[in-house]
């Protein structure tokens, strides 16, 4: 009888996802719903890329951005900041899939990188769970597999102050040494819903590389989000569409909770980048505040329909 009950369950949010996805203002995974304007012969601001294994995707896309030594140059050091958060195996969808980490890395080798460092300060970090986070997630088995130093981020010692000039509200905080010496920085979140934010993509993602997290939550969460991005932007933000939290975020609770888009976004805006990420999960950029006061800041914009974007579905 309980084996029933828990099918039942299962079906039963299985139908209403399908439902959202078919009545809904915005459709989930529709790269339709990202009106840009399109110059064929200027390099692209943003690539949206549908229906391949990340891997695939990130090949086509960066070949649509320009390629990487676009980004990456030869004999530079790159970082690669992933969303590690929580101890979760991929099909929770609470981590970067590590295929597409495997695949920026193997890409800023072959542009000429020195040297790859991967880090993530794991939201449960404090509880020494970082560890199992890197194993449980598969990115830092992926990431030594292509060749790249996976660092250590749950300590005090990696992080050195900063001042954030022309911030509301997060003026100074700590930040990790690898984004402070590094040459390229890569930011490659996972797209996925969040119990305060509504959602959590590439802006949210770089609270992983400050030491104290919680400084957020007592001083205003989306505002802070906002206020760090005006301290380093990531040369590339790399988003993971590929399996999407669609609830219980962000640290989510069986892959019942996920929905499997097979989405990839590249853009050098980060406030483009999650305008677009909102508008792939069904919801309106504007109804996020971190992407409205980032955009009211003059971070980046919002506004996709000013913003160069090529599409790719791949073939089914």
């Amino acid at each position: 009888m309980s084996g029933k009950g828990i099918s039942r369950r299962s079906f039963l949010k299985k139908a209403s996802y399908q439902a959202l996805v078919l009545t809904g203002g915005l459709e989930f995974g529709n790269l339709e719903t990202l009106c840009a304007k399109e110059g064929p012969g200027e390099l692209a601001d943003l690539v949206a890329v549908k229906n391949a294994e990340p891997g695939v995707m990130f090949t086509k896309a960066i070949q649509m951005m320009g390629g990487m030594k676009r980004f990456v140059k030869k004999g530079q050091t790159v970082v690669v900041k992933p969303n590690i958060g929580f101890p979760k195996t991929p099909e929770i969808g609470a981590t970067t899939h590590p295929g597409l980490v495997k695949s920026i890395i193997e890409h800023s080798f072959g542009a000429g990188a020195k040297k790859v460092y991967l880090f993530d300060n794991v939201a449960t970090s404090a509880y020494g769970m970082a560890p199992k986070c890197y194993r449980l997630s598969g990115i830092e088995a992926a990431a030594k597999n292509a060749g790249a130093v996976v660092v250590p981020a749950d300590a005090k010692k990696y992080y050195h102050p900063v001042d954030i000039p022309g911030a509301r509200t997060l003026k100074a905080t700590r930040v990790h040494e690898l984004i402070l010496e590094s040459d390229v920085f890569i930011n490659v979140p996972v797209l996925k819903n969040h119990s305060y934010t509504r959602l959590t993509m590439a802006m949210k993602n770089l609270m992983g590389v400050v030491w104290d997290r919680m400084d957020y939550h007592h001083n205003g969460l989306d505002q802070c989000i906002a206020d760090f991005c005006l301290f380093r932007a990531p040369d590339l933000n790399v988003l993971d569409a590929y399996r999407v939290m669609m609830r219980n975020g962000p640290q989510g609770d069986t892959p019942e909770d996920v929905a499997v888009m097979k989405n990839l976004v590249l853009a050098t805006d980060i406030v483009a980048c999650d305008a677009a990420a909102a508008r792939i999960y069904g919801k309106d950029p504007q109804r996020v505040k971190y992407i409205r006061l980032a955009h009211e800041m003059g971070i980046g914009s919002m506004n996709l329909g000013d913003t160069n974007i090529k599409k790719h579905v791949f073939a089914l």
